[in-house]
């Protein structure tokens, strides 16, 4: 058996040539050493048996705790960043451990290691056990495969991918940049990859592999016209196979941060105060996860935090609002062939035809409403315990046309993307930065606007959302990182285009 602790490798070279010469860390033989979607991993590399399972099981249930469960990863993760015209970062990561946890009732019990020998797990099993004091559970004699989707198939390992494709690509998206517009003074390009292997033996007899890919492609820019400079950016990528990273991919995400960035400098700023507000479709629903999703995350509601937690069951939006949260949606970012914790990944309705109809359970929440758990119970690595944490969290398409929505939205503001934004998850207030938007003049769109602030309460939000379009998009950034109890998971979001007939907008005081 092999055993091979946690290793961090960085990189820099000020060139092409100098990066070229690096590319053993990113292409080592013991990392390609089997096609994706061949199954017992951690057996044949690490020699993790079912016997093997079953000893530390025992060892987690050794104090008469309720439940146990081990996950193993091995994640391999690749960056290449290029800035002022070239690639002067260069690095990769390597994380190898198991977690193992102890449940008894809603109280857990956790210990990790990165060696993958009986003795380090055994002794951290025997921490997670102390959180029970009774009678030693006997571990099962036999586990059961399970059997899950395939949301995110991959033909090629990342680790078997050469570098010089990597560096086109890069490069690529920096020239393409430059020739767009001759106001574009600095591009940064990034491509990063990652392969995530998990193993999940649980006490309930049930084992579970999975293969997680993770890829993007994103640049930023800044430009100066007429003694001003403005910056934006954008992003490609998810659960994508390299394949994916076509020159026309390139080439979207140049023309993207170059044309976000060049309509700043005819960007306004509107007047404060109460207004309609329009979220266009895709990537605003990133507000929709953090205003409202989280609050219906079930840890927040079974400790009486969340504003929804005596909502179960009752009218929070018009009729034609359904919001699900989907692990199912193929090469998504937050899309989960199976959780953390064994459930395999499943469609959640959250919110059908403006009723509430459910939480985002892990187990121990499950447990606690008497339910099965949704396939929620996700962690940011070995490290870390599962909590109840969204997939992809969107509000499905209505009735209306998008030109519809503008027009009733009369005089307002049209919110294209935001970013940094403040949530208090309990009262469900958020402020939010609008990075790219529109005025909205006698029902159409008008001057681009910046440097505003939105701000509201997510219940609100939700029950004033007064028209819903036909125009569903689920973002495709492949960027999205949700954090939680100082926890880091992939999510992904998206939305039609809405109305909501009164927000606070931070503008000029005019």
């Amino acid at each position: 058996m092999k055993t091979i602790s946690r290793r961090c490798f960085l990189k820099a070279a000020a060139t092409t040539a100098a990066l070229s010469a690096a590319s053993p860390i990113f292409k080592n033989p013991w990392l390609a050493l089997v096609a994706a979607e061949t199954p017992g991993y951690f057996e044949r590399e690490f020699g993790i048996t079912d016997a093997f399972c079953r000893r530390v099981l025992s060892a987690a249930l050794s104090k008469g705790g309720d439940y146990a469960d081990l996950y193993f990863e091995h994640t391999v993760s690749n960056y290449l960043v290029l800035e002022d015209g070239k690639v002067n970062q260069a690095y990769s990561d390597i994380a190898l451990g198991v977690g193992i946890r102890t449940v008894k009732g809603d109280q857990v019990g956790y210990g990790f290691t990165q060696e993958l020998v009986e003795q380090s797990m055994t002794d951290a099993a025997a921490i997670a056990a102390t959180i029970a004091a009774g009678t030693a559970k006997v571990s099962p004699r036999n586990y059961k495969r399970l059997q899950t989707g395939d949301y995110y198939p991959l033909k090629t390992l990342f680790t078997e991918v050469p570098i010089e494709p990597k560096l086109n690509l890069v490069q690529s998206v920096n020239d393409r940049c430059f020739a767009l517009s001759k106001h574009v003074i600095k591009v940064n390009a990034v491509f990063h990859d990652q392969q995530k292997r998990i193993l999940i033996v649980n006490s309930d007899g049930v084992k579970a592999e999975d293969l997680q890919p993770r890829s993007f492609l994103s640049t930023s820019v800044v430009a100066e016209k007429e003694a001003r400079r403005d910056r934006s950016n954008w992003a490609s990528g998810g659960r994508k196979d390299f394949s994916y990273f076509t020159p026309a991919i390139a080439e979207e995400t140049a023309g993207m941060a170059v044309s976000r960035t060049m309509t700043l400098f005819d960007a306004v700023q509107p007047p404060a105060g109460e207004m309609p507000v329009v979220l266009g479709s895709g990537i605003t629903g990133v507000l929709l996860h953090e205003a409202i999703g989280h609050g219906m995350e079930a840890d927040f509601n079974r400790k009486k935090i969340s504003t929804y937690c005596t909502m179960l069951g009752k009218k929070v939006a018009e009729p034609f609002v359904t919001i699900v949260d989907d692990g199912t949606n193929p090469t998504l970012l937050g899309s989960i062939n199976v959780d953390d914790e064994g459930t395999p990944g499943q469609k959640t309705v959250l919110v059908d035809k403006g009723i509430l109809t459910s939480y985002l359970h892990d187990r121990i929440s499950a447990e606690f409403y008497g339910v099965q758990p949704t396939g929620n119970g996700r962690r940011q690595n070995y490290q870390h315990y599962p909590i109840p944490r969204m997939r992809n969290t969107y509000m499905e398409a209505g009735p209306a046309t998008p030109e519809d929505v503008i027009k009733a939205a009369g005089k307002g503001i049209y919110v294209e993307d935001v970013s940094n934004g403040q949530v208090k998850i309990g009262e469900g207030d958020f402020a939010f930065f609008v990075s790219q938007g529109r005025m909205i003049e006698n029902g159409k769109l008008g001057a681009p606007i910046k440097d505003i602030n939105i701000m509201g309460n997510g219940p609100k939000m939700l029950a004033n959302t007064t028209m819903v379009a036909n125009d569903l998009k689920l973002h495709q950034g492949g960027t999205g990182a949700c954090g939680k109890d100082n926890q880091s998971a992939p999510v992904g979001f998206g939305q039609p285009t809405i109305l909501v007939k009164s927000m606070t907008v931070g503008g000029t005081r005019g």
